[in-house]
Formats: C-alpha cells, sequence, structure tokens
C-alpha cells in the first residue's frame, strides 16, 4: 500500500510529563499513544492480509519499505483506531502517488489496522522484526510460478537476465518484480539498482463532440481527470456523462496479479529471481 498519504507526520507533543515511566520505562518511545491490544484472530488475520498485500511496500513490520513510508508512525495510523481511517485509503487507493485501490471489506481492513496497531510505537528500531534477509523461499518453487504466471510477459533468458545482479538488495528486487518501478533503488546506497524503465500511464479523453485528448496521467479520481497534453500544457476535464475517458496502464497486468500471490509465493518468486546472475 505505497502512497505518500501515509507519509511519516509527527505525532501530537506528549501531554507534560509523558516520557517518565509507564510502559518500557519511559523514554521517548513513550512520546507516542499506544493502542489498547487488539483480539489475538484479528491480528493474526491482519497479519496474513498485511503480508501478502502490502508488506513489500511497507516493510513485513509496518516501518517502512522500498516503495512505502512507515506506517506506525503515520498520523493516519496514529489517529486510526479500527480501520476507520485506513479504509478510505485502501478502498479508493492513490494512484497518483503509486497506490492501488484494494477491493477489502471493512472488517479486513479492521483486522489489517489491528496488526499494524499491534507494533509498539517509537523510535525507528524499537521493535523492528525484519529478517536479516527476505530470500528464504523455493527457488524450483518459484521458477514454477514464474512459468505460470510472468513467463507470457518476461523472460529469464530476455528481459530479465541477470536481474539477480542487477538488483543486489532481495528487498529492493522482490519490489521491482511485484510493481516496477516502484521501488526506491538508484539511490546510490547499499544494493542500490536502477528502477525498472517502466512507461508512464496515459489517458485518451472524448470530449463531447468527438475531439480526443491524449496524454500522460497525472490524476484521475471520480470527479476530474488531468494530463500532460503533447502540447506542453496540463488539461484538467470534468468526468461528467459526455465525457469518456480510457486509461492505458503499462503495470495493469502486474495490479491484477497483485492480490492473487500467496506469501510463499512471492517469497519463492522472489527467491528464483535472486538466482538470475
Amino acid at each position: 500500500m505505497a502512497a505518500a498519504a501515509f507519509a511519516q507526520a509527527p505525532a501530537q507533543p506528549p501531554a507534560p510529563g509523558a516520557g517518565r515511566g509507564g510502559r518500557g520505562g519511559g523514554g521517548f518511545g513513550s512520546a507516542y499513544p499506544q493502542h489498547a491490544p487488539s483480539d489475538p484472530a484479528m491480528v493474526e488475520r491482519g497479519k496474513a492480509i498485511y503480508g501478502v498485500n502490502c508488506a513489500f511496500c511497507h516493510g513485513s513490520d509496518a516501518r517502512g519499505g522500498e516503495g512505502g513510508p512507515n506506517l506506525i508512525r503515520s498520523q493516519v495510523l496514529l489517529n486510526d483506531q479500527n480501520g476507520e481511517h485506513l479504509a478510505p485509503i485502501v478502498q479508493k487507493g492513490l494512484p497518483d502517488r503509486g497506490m492501488p485501490k484494494f477491493d477489502f471489506s471493512l472488517a479486513q481492513i479492521s483486522d489489517i489496522a489491528a496488526f499494524i496497531h499491534s507494533f509498539r510505537v517509537g523510535g525507528y528500531d524499537l521493535s523492528r522484526m525484519a529478517p536479516p534477509s527476505i530470500v528464504v523461499g523455493d527457488a524450483k518453487a518459484g521458477e514454477a510460478d514464474f512459468q505460470s504466471r510472468c513467463a507470457s510477459c518476461h523472460s529469464a533468458a530476455g528481459d530479465l537476465k541477470g536481474v539477480g545482479s542487477r538488483f543486489a538488495d532481495p528487498k529492493v528486487l522482490q519490489q521491482n518484480w511485484l510493481v516496477p518501478g516502484s521501488g526506491r533503488a538508484g539511490r546510490g546506497g547499499p544494493g542500490g539498482a536502477s528502477a525498472a524503465n517502466v512507461p508512464p500511464a496515459t489517458v485518451t479523453v472524448t470530449l463531447a463532440g468527438g475531439k480526443k485528448m491524449e496524454g500522460r496521467l497525472l490524476r484521475i479520481d471520480d470527479f476530474l481527470v488531468t494530463l500532460a497534453g503533447a502540447d506542453g500544457f496540463e488539461h484538467t476535464f470534468r468526468r461528467d456523462g459526455a465525457l469518456r475517458v480510457e486509461e492505458h496502464d503499462p503495470l495493469e497486468p502486474h495490479k491484477k496479479l497483485l492480490p492473487t500471490y500467496s506469501d510463499k509465493e512471492i517469497h519463492d518468486v522472489t527467491a528464483y529471481l535472486v538466482t538470475l546472475k
């Protein structure tokens, strides 16, 4: 669920005396409001949903991944209790910021929120649980998954040749095969690599009189669509009954596959891609 709406924002200032006592003996972590323990069954259900759909962007411990920000200390989640603030973002998505919408019920989102709230809020390393390496899958099973799901568009001997060497950090590799180009690769840090060269999403707008405008999609919602035209200008149209909008998203096949992966399949395919040196 990578999106700037979750960007880290400071919590409200602690009340006088906060951090002097309480759980953990006080300290910096006590400056953050903590959530009451949730039903363990909800936490487990939320963990399963989160692991398949969210962890690759926001990290296995919700403290930020290669494509998404920290959820633990985001203002949205700090103010949320049972998923009520999380639901609008998850169900509508933020397509202009790289986050697709997810067709989750309110009950499922409450479970996800319960899992996120199960972490202690505090300094970055207070309760990290990220494993030393995410390469824990079965490479042979991953090759079989790749052949059944991916081989119609990608080839281990073609566009993905040497991909295991291009992405020294398996987390970046995993992020980029799940949603190409959405990772934070290429920043010069350890294990960095150039993000996938993914063409931008485009849109064709047909006006009431039949005239068409095409360009790079900048923003779209239920009311407006904005595109960058070939003339170098931005054009915004109100979405009414007379307007026809056709989106052309090169990542649509990847987005459709995202909800279908199990956690095991994600780890298996990653383990296979790592071997493509």
